[in-house]
């Protein structure tokens, strides 16, 4: 909970994927992709109940052996390679909330392919966003590690230009304003705030999560899923879910029968 709101988790994992296919239940680490944001939430506190919106049967049925609650399938139509993230969650939080008959104060975004996310990061996110009442969101974003102000160019003509107008005017680093990019991490809105509107992106008022870098993953294709596993396995990023060498084995996770993440299966 965030004060005396409840807090919805979302994990969002359709069947279909053009970039790597099958990428939701792939290993990493020894777990299946999924399942390190189900285990992520098993460790928050502040997630009430979590939930998997799927289309696929069969990622439904892992969602639910490790641990985590599928409780309905994603219509088809939200489903498609082009269909805007804003839709799949704003279905869910209605779905969810129409099954349980009551609401929920706060929705969490945790995007499958963004894995590296620590307990403390939602923690944070949460009490940040509890604190500002005039705030709609908060958003994890990164410091690159270049700035797309300064070393950002496009071909114009032939030859090379400044992609950011300004960007020629910058002399030294230090000068450089810092610029900070959506990292995938985590996402956290006021649950009325999904509910009334129809995108996130140039509407409201959201806050910055500042994380490193250097968990700054989001896996679109095999490069940079096997770039992951390496960093885990090397232990450039340690998850707490994860043993000491970075590894895991792929058991199942005894369902929860509290917090609200044990699963209810439609009749």
């Amino acid at each position: 909970m965030i004060g005396a709101q409840r807090v919805l988790a979302v994990i969002p994992a359709r069947g279909g994927s053009t970039g790597l296919p099958g990428k939701n239940i792939r290993p990493l680490a020894g777990l299946p992709l999924l399942a390190h944001s189900l285990r992520l939430a098993r460790l928050c506190p502040e997630i009430d109940h979590c939930v998997v919106s799927t289309d696929s049967p069969e990622i439904a049925e892992l969602a639910q052996r490790h641990g985590g609650d599928a409780p309905f399938l994603r219509p088809a139509e939200l489903a498609r390679p082009d269909t805007p993230m804003w839709l799949v969650l704003k279905h869910a939080l209605a779905a969810v909330e129409a099954r349980e008959d009551r609401g929920y104060g706060y929705l969490l975004l945790l995007d499958p392919t963004s894995p590296t996310r620590l307990p403390e990061d939602v923690r944070e996110a949460c009490r940040r966003l509890g604190e500002r009442p005039d705030a709609d969101g908060i958003v994890a974003v990164s410091k690159p590690h270049y700035s797309p102000l300064w070393h950002t160019v496009v071909e114009k003509d032939g030859l090379m230009s400044d992609f950011a107008p300004d960007g020629g005017r910058f002399d030294r680093r230090q000068d450089v304003p810092d610029v900070y990019h959506i990292n995938g991490l985590l996402y956290l809105w006021r649950a009325r705030f999904v509910r009334t509107h129809e995108a996130w992106r140039g509407v409201g008022r959201h806050l910055m999560l500042v994380l490193p870098e250097g968990r700054a993953v989001s896996i679109d294709d095999l490069e940079q899923f096997e770039r992951t596993e390496a960093l885990i396995r090397g232990g450039a990023i340690k998850l707490p879910w994860l043993g000491a060498a970075g590894l895991s084995s792929d058991a199942p996770v005894p369902r929860p029968k509290d917090r609200g993440l044990g699963a209810r299966k439609e009749p």
